[in-house]
C-alpha cells in the first residue's frame, strides 16, 4: 500500500504542477536607458577587462557587462539564489537555500533599508551594475533563465545579503538544527570537518613589508586568497576607473560591481577568513500548553509565524508548490523539532551596506580613509591586511563580534532562551579588534590563524583585552608557522625573496603534517616490503611538496592533516591502515610507490593538463579531488597579486589566475591560457595606465557595439 500512496502523491503533485504552471517570461526592459552609460572596455591580451567610465555607476555598469560575457550563468546563479528561486529552476535541490532565504528575511530587510541606509552613490552603483546585466541579457536572450530579467540594484544587494552569513558558516548550523537528532555544539562549526578533510584546510594568506623590513626600501603586499576554482565564489579579474577617482584592479566574484581584494595607486588590502564565534543558538523555554509560546524577560511571547511557499522544479515546465511555516523569536529565526525548539541570533542581520563599504575602500586614498570605510563594520568577518605609497602597514583581525554579557554559558554550544542575560548587548567596537600598525618589525601576515602572532616582536597584539567567549583563534597554521619563518626570519627582503616566499612549499617542522607524522613514523613497523619502502621514503622526505618529491602523496593520504591542531587526533592504526591503502593503490595504478608529486597532482582546463606543487595548508595552496589515483585541483591558490610601490610611491603590480580570465567560454583563448604561468609560479604584469593598455590591447569596445 505504501507504494501507491506514494504513486498517488506524485501525481497530485504533478495535477497542482500542471494547474500551477504558468509561462514565465522576461519583462520587457528599456533598452534606451543603457545609452546614457559612458564607458568603454578595453581587454588586454590576457583577456582581462579594463573598464574606463566617466562616472563611477558607468564603470559598474561596464563591469556589468564585461563579466557577463565571461561567466553569465554563474552570475545569474547568484541571482536566483538570493531570490530564493534555486528549487524553482533546479530542482528540490535548492529548496533548503530557497527557505532559507525567506527564514532570514532578506528580502524583507533590503526593501525597508536599500533607501534608509545606501548612500545615493552606492544605489547608483548597483543600478548602474544591474543595468549592464540587463543590457547584456537583451542582446543574448538565448543564455538567459526566463524570469530572472530586468534585475534591479535590489537584487545585487540581496546577493550580498543573501551570501555573507554563508561565509561564516549561518547554513551549516542551520542545516544542524534542521536535522531530526538534537544537534552537537560542543564545538565551533566554523572549525570543523563538514565533508572531505581538505576543506577544512582552505584558508587564505596575507603578507606585507614595509621599507624597514625590505633591502630596497619598497612596500610590499602579497594579496592571496584561497577559493574554489569555479561557481559562485571563484575569483574574477578586472580593473575599474572612472573620472569621479575610482582606479582599482583586483578580484571580485560573480555579481560583485566592487572589488573585493586588490589594489589602486595608493594602496592595497587582502582579506583572509578568520572564525569568530558569530552565530548564537538558543533553546527556547516552550509553554507547557501552547507550542507557538515561549518565555523570555518573565513572561510568554508568541512565536512570530508565517506560512510561505516553496517552488520546486519537478520536470520540463512542471514545478509543485509547498508550503512551509517561516519562524520568528527575539533571538531570531526559530527551528521546531522533537528534541526542542531552537532561536538562532547571527551577526550582521539587517546590514545591507557590504557593498557600501567595499566601495568606500576600493576609492580610499590612504590609511586614514581605509581605516574609516573599515570602522563601518558592514563586513563582519575576515582579517585585513593593507600596504600603502607611504611606507604604512597594517593587520586587523576584523569582525563584528557580539557583546555578550557572560562567561556563564558554553557560548560554542546551546545556551538557554529563556533569559534576558543570553541575549547580545550590540556589537564589540572596531577599535577593539586586535590589530597591528606600523609595527617596528615592518612585517605582518594573516593566514587564518591566531591574530596574536602577526608579526614579530612587542607589537603583536596581547590577548586577554577582549572577552574569551568570542570564538577568536588561538593555534597556527601551517601556513602561518612558514610566513613567520620565511618573511619573518629575514631582516632584509629583496623582491626575489618576496616572491619566492610566497611559492613556499614546505611543511613546517611545527606544523601537523610534521608533528603526526614523525610520531608516526618513530612507531611504524611492517612485513610488508612495499609498506617498509614507503616508510623510508617518508623518513627521508623534506617535507617540501614541490612536483618532484616522491613522498608528499603518501604523507598526504595516510597523515590527512588539519590546519586546526585542535581537530586532529592522532590514531597509529588508521595512519597506517591509511598508508597500506596508499601503497596498494599507487603500486597498481603506476606499478610503484616512489611517483613524483607532479605526475599525481594536475591542473587540468579544456586540453590542458599540467603538474602542480603545494598542497593543503601549503602557502602555495592547492586542494584537490582524488580521483585513479590522481588528484585534480580545485580550489587553494587561484587570482592573486603582489603589488610594491617604490621609494618614490610610484605603483606597479604583478597578478595570476589559475585559468584565465574566460571564467565559462571554453571558446575563448582566455580559458586557461593564465594556467602554464600558475603551473610553473610565475606571473603577468597589471596594466593600469591607459597608455600601457594600449600598448597591450586585444580589443577595445563600448557594451553592445563590439
Amino acid at each position: 500500500m505504501k507504494k501507491y500512496a506514494i504513486i498517488a502523491m506524485v501525481v497530485i503533485g504533478v495535477i497542482i504542477g500542471l494547474k500551477s504552471y504558468v509561462p514565465l517570461y522576461n519583462a520587457p526592459m528599456d533598452v534606451k536607458a543603457f545609452g546614457t552609460y559612458d564607458v568603454t572596455i578595453h581587454r588586454d591580451t590576457w583577456g582581462v577587462p579594463h573598464i574606463f567610465g566617466k562616472k563611477d555607476k558607468d564603470t559598474a555598469y561596464g563591469l556589468a557587462f564585461a563579466h557577463a560575457e565571461d561567466d553569465f550563468k554563474t552570475i545569474q546563479e547568484t541571482l536566483i539564489a538570493a531570490r530564493g528561486k534555486l528549487a524553482f529552476y533546479h530542482g528540490k535541490e535548492g529548496a533548503a537555500n530557497d527557505y532559507m532565504v525567506k527564514l532570514l528575511k532578506i528580502w524583507d530587510v533590503v526593501e525597508s533599508s536599500y533607501a534608509s541606509q545606501l548612500t545615493e552613490e552606492t544605489r547608483d552603483l548597483v543600478e548602474g551594475y544591474a543595468d549592464g546585466l540587463n543590457h547584456y541579457a537583451t542582446l543574448h536572450p538565448d543564455e538567459i533563465y526566463s524570469g530572472v530579467f530586468p534585475v534591479s540594484g535590489k537584487d545585487v544587494i540581496a546577493g550580498f545579503v543573501h551570501r555573507m552569513p554563508l561565509m561564516y558558516g549561518l547554513d551549516r548550523v542551520l542545516g544542524k538544527l534542521a536535522s531530526d537528532e538534537k544537534p552537537e555544539f560542543s564545538f565551533h562549526p566554523e572549525k570543523t570537518e563538514w565533508g572531505p578533510f581538505e576543506q577544512t584546510l582552505m584558508g587564505s594568506n596575507a603578507v606585507a613589508v614595509s621599507p624597514k623590513r625590505s633591502a630596497d626600501g619598497y612596500t610590499r603586499i602579497a594579496i592571496n586568497s584561497h577559493q574554489p576554482w569555479t561557481g559562485p565564489v571563484a575569483w574574477y579579474e578586472a580593473h575599474l576607473h572612472s573620472e569621479e577617482g575610482w582606479n582599482m584592479a583586483g578580484g571580485l566574484f560573480p555579481g560583485s560591481p566592487v572589488i573585493f581584494v586588490g589594489h589602486n595607486e595608493h594602496l592595497g588590502w587582502s582579506h583572509t577568513v578568520n572564525a569568530p564565534d558569530l552565530v548564537d543558538v538558543y533553546e527556547l523555554e516552550i509553554h507547557p500548553e501552547d507550542e507557538n509560546k515561549y518565555f523570555i524577560q518573565g513572561k510568554y511571547e508568541e512565536i512570530e509565524i508565517e506560512e510561505v511557499d516553496i517552488e520546486v522544479k519537478l520536470w520540463g515546465p512542471f514545478r509543485w508548490t509547498f508550503k512551509r511555516d517561516k519562524m520568528w523569536s527575539i533571538h531570531g529565526p526559530v527551528f521546531k523539532n522533537p528534541h526542542g525548539t531552537y532561536g538562532v541570533r547571527f551577526s550582521g542581520y539587517g546590514e545591507v551596506r557590504q557593498v557600501e563599504q567595499w566601495y568606500q575602500m576600493n576609492k580610499a586614498t590612504n590609511h586614514e580613509e581605509f581605516e574609516l570605510a573599515m570602522t563601518t563594520q558592514a563586513i563582519p568577518m575576515f582579517n585585513t591586511v593593507y600596504a600603502d605609497k607611504s611606507g604604512n602597514i597594517s593587520y586587523v583581525y576584523n569582525a563584528l563580534m557580539p557583546m555578550r554579557m557572560s562567561d556563564a554559558y558554553d557560548w560554542k554550544g546551546i545556551v538557554p532562551g529563556n533569559t534576558i542575560y543570553s541575549l547580545w548587548r550590540g556589537y564589540i567596537e572596531y577599535d577593539m579588534m586586535p590589530r597591528v600598525v606600523n609595527p617596528e618589525s615592518g612585517f605582518v601576515q594573516s593566514a587564518n590563524a591566531s591574530p596574536y602572532h602577526a608579526t614579530i616582536g612587542e607589537d603583536n597584539p596581547k590577548p586577554g583585552f577582549l572577552p574569551r567567549n568570542l570564538g577568536i583563534e588561538v593555534f597556527q597554521t601551517n601556513r602561518a608557522y612558514r610566513a613567520l619563518e620565511t618573511y619573518g626570519a629575514d631582516s632584509s627582503i629583496t623582491r626575489e625573496e618576496f616572491y619566492a616566499y610566497k611559492f613556499d612549499t614546505k611543511y613546517s617542522d611545527k606544523s601537523v603534517m610534521a608533528v603526526n607524522l614523525n610520531q608516526f613514523l618513530d612507531e611504524a613497523t611492517s612485513d610488508d616490503p612495499k609498506v617498509r619502502e614507503a616508510l623510508a621514503l617518508l623518513r627521508n622526505w623534506d617535507l617540501d611538496t614541490d612536483s618532484t618529491t616522491t613522498a608528499m602523496h603518501l604523507a598526504y593520504d595516510a597523515i590527512q592533516p588539519r590546519s586546526n591542531p585542535d581537530q586532529y587526533t592522532y590514531d597509529y592504526d588508521a595512519i597506517m591502515n591509511r598508508l597500506e591503502k596508499a601503497v596498494e593503490t599507487y603500486q597498481s595504478i603506476y606499478g610503484k610507490i616512489d611517483v613524483k608529486w607532479g605526475d599525481i597532482q594536475r591542473l587540468k582546463r579544456g586540453d590542458t593538463d599540467l603538474p602542480l606543487s603545494g598542497g593543503p595548508d601549503i602557502f602555495r595552496a592547492v586542494y584537490s579531488r582524488k580521483k585513479d589515483g590522481q588528484r585534480t585541483g580545485t580550489a587553494g591558490d587561484c587570482y592573486y597579486q603582489i603589488v610594491e610601490w617604490s621609494p618614490k610611491g610610484k605603483v606597479s603590480a604583478q597578478s595570476i589566475h589559475q585559468f584565465g580570465s574566460a571564467t565559462l567560454d571554453e571558446n575563448s583563448p582566455h580559458y586557461d591560457d593564465q594556467a602554464a604561468l600558475f603551473a610553473t609560479h610565475k606571473m603577468k604584469p597589471v596594466w593600469m595606465n591607459l597608455e600601457d593598455i594600449k600598448l597591450n590591447l586585444e580589443k577595445s569596445y563600448r557594451p553592445g557595439e563590439e
